[in-house]
């Protein structure tokens, strides 16, 4: 059976309308063509994300998100999305935006990387970012 998780590690963050969130991120996968399996987000601290990015990416940076591509199966999707909280909230001062809507945006940023899209070069990078504001303006909630 489908199914989409919320955990928490090392920060106490509970996402809102967890059922809509749900709802909306299954419909994003299905409208590009992909059947869910199981998605995992793990909501985490900045620490917890930069152990991460240390031992499995090389990376001695933090970020706002790490997603884990587990699918097996063409067309199937199953993985892991690790979620800074910290960077989260960061990002939403930054960029002028609610917490919620750069919550979601990161969401389904995470979704699209196991859809096959990237954001390596400005072209992907553009592309990555319609797709998330398409996606976003879908959502049938605002928190």
């Amino acid at each position: 059976m489908p199914a989409i998780h919320f955990f928490e590690e090392d920060i106490a963050y509970k996402v809102k309308n967890k059922i809509k969130v749900r709802q909306w991120v299954t419909a994003a996968i299905v409208e590009e063509g992909f059947k869910l399996q199981e998605l995992n987000y793990i909501l985490c601290s900045d620490e917890y994300l930069l152990k991460i990015n240390q031992e499995y990416l090389d990376h001695d940076t933090y970020t706002d998100i790490i997603t884990f591509d587990n699918s097996e199966e063409e067309g199937k999707i199953t993985g892991d999305i690790f979620i800074s909280i910290p960077r989260i909230i960061e990002n939403a001062g930054k960029f002028g935006v609610s917490e919620a809507d750069e919550l979601h945006r990161v969401i389904i940023h995470g979704a699209l990387h196991l859809l096959g899209y990237t954001d390596k070069d400005v072209s992907s990078k553009q592309n990555m970012t319609q797709k998330e504001d398409y996606y976003l303006g879908k959502r049938a909630f605002n928190n």
